[in-house]
């Protein structure tokens, strides 16, 4: 699939610093999976919503992956630590494993998100997690 060059996620003054993240829908290696961005230290970080330990969602309430001291993206599973910054496991299950991280960027008070080759967007006909029957 040929990815368009950058997609609009949300308008960048929807990402508040270590606040509640923006979720999104996208297919990892062609499977359905959901992703999310959030701003810490200023700047827009985001990942594939995967923990690095058991492919589980990592957030415990929708769009929450921080800590209560907001210091820290938390596994609601397992509780493996992440640096928000790099998406490297600092604590917990799979220390030295890290998040899978995608390419984003602020221009013009928009977040984009840059699709790559494993990480590419939803088209229409297949589902997404949010819209897959259950099993």
């Amino acid at each position: 699939m040929n990815s368009p060059e950058r997609i609009a996620l949300c308008p960048a003054d929807a990402l508040v610093e270590r606040g509640r993240g923006h979720v999104f829908d996208v297919r990892l290696w062609g499977q359905p999976a959901r992703a999310f961005a959030l701003r810490f230290d200023g700047r827009i970080v985001a990942y594939v919503n995967r923990c690095a330990h058991v492919p589980a969602e990592l957030d415990w309430q929708p769009g929450e992956f921080l800590d209560l001291e907001r210091r820290w993206i938390v596994c609601s599973i397992h509780g493996a630590v992440y640096e928000p910054s790099s998406g490297h496991c600092v604590a917990g299950p799979c220390v030295g494993k890290r998040l899978i991280p995608l390419r984003v960027d602020e221009v013009e008070a928009q977040v984009y998100w840059y699709p790559s080759r494993d990480v590419e967007p939803v088209t229409l006909d297949v589902p997404t997690p949010s819209t897959a029957p259950p099993p």
